[in-house]
């Protein structure tokens, strides 16, 4: 991998990770509810084209919603999801394209498949017959399915990447241990998403109170698949990594948390969809279909941080750290200092005192800027603003120690020193005078911390290195 420093941008008090975040929530969730809305519509034309009553109306009705919030809001999420990440973490992006060029170019044909389809329905549907009308929104459905199942290949790799690790085999890679619990999860939801939809639409229609339970009960048979969601889920958690899978059972709070959330939401979902609309035949209302969506959202969101988190401290598993750094150049960095080659100056480096706080700044910038920030969302004052000197060196020094899912801290004993003179220097309210700290037995100190803690990240306690890269033996 080319070890280009990539500038970095400031998004205010809230982090990098929060931004990308929010922009993929709601992107995963329209992707999801657009490949969902496929299969209501194949559904709903096959019926038609069978005479069940009031199902071509309902699906003319329905698709008008699905372009305005999949076409329009998703396309824009999509192409924002690309602006964020190549912001926020350019490393990541360009070797995940740079590994699946040719996925990714299938993936934007089928995504193209797609649009050409869905205009061409919204166009010309209500005058084709319902035969060339199938036969398009199979075409449609089939193509956002195989956007899913491309895009998700990719992703999983992320966390699971496999043999790939070793064989550098492209398939190896794609077709990953998480690769099938995560499409069949995601094509559970993306069903359950489109039904909940589906439901909510007709409640919009002109028919009778009879009319609409009856379409409902035929929406209602697109919420079964949610019966398979438990056993998918523990099948993804049963082959994550172990330390991955420890984060979100209990090593971390917010992950567990947010992982009972997901669980929870998608419970109270799955008992009403499952045993109130489709077993026991209940009439639902709009306002009951949206609060459900509005849950599904709460677990998509709750789902997707927990995926996010589990890869820690990973963006992609074994071979990039979540702050842009591969394992293999943390030895290099040590000697060499994190911010040495950085060129891009501090756009307020004239608040700082001296050079050293300077220096702490463009550390953070380079190392934690992607998960926290200063003062703002997981700011490091409020992290470590409280601890003493020595608790600040000895936490910073042993990073990966101090939070497992944390990467080892990539740079030497004067960047220590920077940065934690830098947190204190913020905890103590900016100062305009601030002493420069550069005792040798205090950096010596530091650089015993660094090297008892090592270069690997906690739990493997062993280098990890990238594919093509060399070993380096660390003394633990």
């Amino acid at each position: 991998m080319d070890p280009t420093t990539y500038p970095v941008n400031d998004f205010g008090p809230a982090m990098r990770g929060m931004v990308i975040g929010a922009v993929g929530i709601l992107h995963v969730f329209l992707a999801q509810f657009a490949i969902g809305g496929g299969f209501v519509l194949t559904y709903f034309q096959w019926m038609a084209g069978r005479g069940v009553p009031d199902a071509r109306r309902f699906l003319d009705s329905f698709f008008k919603y699905l372009v305005l919030v999949s076409f329009v809001t998703g396309a824009m999420t999509g192409v924002a999801m690309w602006l964020t990440t190549i912001q926020v973490s350019p490393r990541t992006i360009g070797l995940m394209v740079d590994e699946f060029h040719w996925i990714w170019a299938a993936e934007w044909c089928c995504f193209t498949v797609e649009i050409v389809a869905g205009y061409m329905f919204l166009r010309w549907g209500q005058r084709l017959p319902d035969r060339v009308r199938l036969r398009l929104l199979v075409t449609y459905s089939s193509a956002s399915f195989l956007s899913l199942f491309w895009v998700n290949g990719i992703l999983s790799w992320q966390l699971t990447p496999g043999s790939w690790l070793t064989s550098g085999d492209i398939w190896a890679g794609f077709f990953n241990p998480s690769f099938w619990p995560s499409l069949f999860y995601r094509t559970a939801v993306s069903s359950t998403l489109g039904a909940l939809a589906a439901i909510a639409v007709i409640n919009t229609m002109d028919v009778s109170r009879a009319e609409r339970h009856a379409l409902i009960a035929r929406a209602s048979r697109l919420l079964v698949p949610m019966a398979a969601m438990p056993v998918l889920g523990l099948w993804y958690v049963a082959v994550i990594p172990a330390d991955s899978r420890a984060w979100i059972t209990g090593g971390s709070v917010a992950m567990s948390m947010f992982l009972a959330l997901a669980a929870g939401a998608s419970l109270l979902i799955g008992a009403y969809a499952l045993i109130g609309i489709w077993w026991r035949h209940l009439y639902v209302s709009g306002a009951t279909a949206a609060l459900l969506l509005a849950l599904a959202f709460g677990a998509t969101a709750a789902g997707e941080f927990v995926r996010e988190g589990a890869r820690k401290p990973y963006t992609i598993r074994q071979v990039l750290f979540s702050n842009s750094i591969t394992p293999a150049e943390v030895v290099r960095l040590r000697r060499d200092g994190s911010v040495t080659d950085d060129p891009y100056p501090l756009r307020d480096a004239v608040r700082y005192p001296n050079a050293q706080l300077v220096l702490g700044a463009r550390v953070v910038r380079a190392q934690c800027s992607a998960c926290h920030t200063m003062k703002g969302a997981n700011a490091l004052v409020h992290l470590g603003g409280g601890w003493s000197m020595d608790q600040l060196r000895l936490n910073i020094a042993k990073l990966q120690l101090t939070k497992a899912f944390m990467p080892p801290f990539a740079g030497p004993a004067i960047e220590v020193e920077a940065v934690a003179q830098l947190v204190a220097w913020e905890a103590a309210g900016a100062p305009r005078q601030w002493p420069v700290s550069d005792d040798p037995a205090v950096l010596a100190q530091i650089g015993r911390w660094l090297d008892e803690a090592g270069i690997a990240p906690s739990p493997e306690r062993a280098v990890s290195r990238p594919r093509g890269e060399t070993p380096v033996e660390v003394q633990p």
